[in-house]
């Protein structure tokens, strides 16, 4: 039970690595809200013991208000929070547009930053906390010139900032960097198997990741197991960036 008692907040929790990041949470101990705005997902994973699904877009101001108010009038405090909701795109670098741009940077990039601008001072007032960023290996390899790529890269830049500006105030910010991981968002990769072969090729463990790969790392680094780490990145690939 190496959360219990916590209150967790994990955006993009009703499906992929956010789903299992709820479920190993939950299993855990906490209390977790599953944020997400796929409400029919979310009246699925609710049914799970001591998960409460909630809507939430990430890119919404006003939405991050209303879920935090109502986190701490329900459940009197937030422990931990999970910025993990994303879209992701293959497009080239031709194909892209200002839509495509602002629309991967104002989900992946300000919804991060969001959460982390509206969760600080409920942490504050606590003197504790522990957020936990979801950026891509996309963003310290060469891989991949896209909106992406870009988005993911200001998740870790704005991690890192966070992490020395609130440490002061007992709040720890790391960041996670996933490989390709076997979810609904890169179904469209496995329907080329080709592609996939090449990938797992060329990773040292010879596998894509999982969703739970990423949540086990997750749960470390939001448990008190990691109270003396702050501003960490951790790479989940398999060992593709390492080469």
């Amino acid at each position: 039970m190496r959360l219990e008692g916590k209150v967790s907040i994990v955006t993009g929790g009703a499906s992929g690595i956010g789903e299992q990041m709820v479920k190993r949470f939950s299993e855990e101990g906490a209390t977790v809200i599953a944020a997400d705005i796929n409400e029919a997902a979310l009246e699925q994973i609710s049914r799970l013991d001591n998960v409460h699904g909630m809507k939430l877009d990430v890119s919404s101001e006003e939405d991050w208000q209303q879920l935090l108010k109502e986190v701490k009038e329900r459940f009197g405090k937030i422990d931990i929070l999970i910025n993990n909701a994303g879209i992701s795109s293959e497009k080239p670098t031709e194909d892209i547009n200002i839509d495509d741009w602002q629309k991967m940077m104002t989900i992946n990039g300000f919804g991060t930053f969001l959460g982390m601008k509206h969760v600080v001072p409920y942490m504050k007032e606590q003197k504790q906390g522990s957020i936990v960023n979801i950026s891509s290996f996309t963003a310290q390899i060469g891989m991949g010139l896209n909106a992406y790529s870009a988005s993911k890269g200001s998740v870790r830049a704005i991690s890192k900032a966070a992490a020395t500006q609130y440490g002061r105030n007992g709040i720890r910010v790391n960041a996670l960097f996933p490989g390709i991981i076997e979810t609904p968002m890169t179904k469209g990769l496995e329907s080329t198997k080709e592609l996939v072969q090449q990938l797992i090729a060329a990773t040292p463990l010879q596998r894509l990741g999982k969703p739970e790969d990423i949540a086990n790392a997750a749960l470390y680094l939001a448990s008190d197991e990691a109270s003396f780490i702050t501003g960490a990145e951790l790479v989940i690939d398999g060992g593709f960036s390492a080469q």
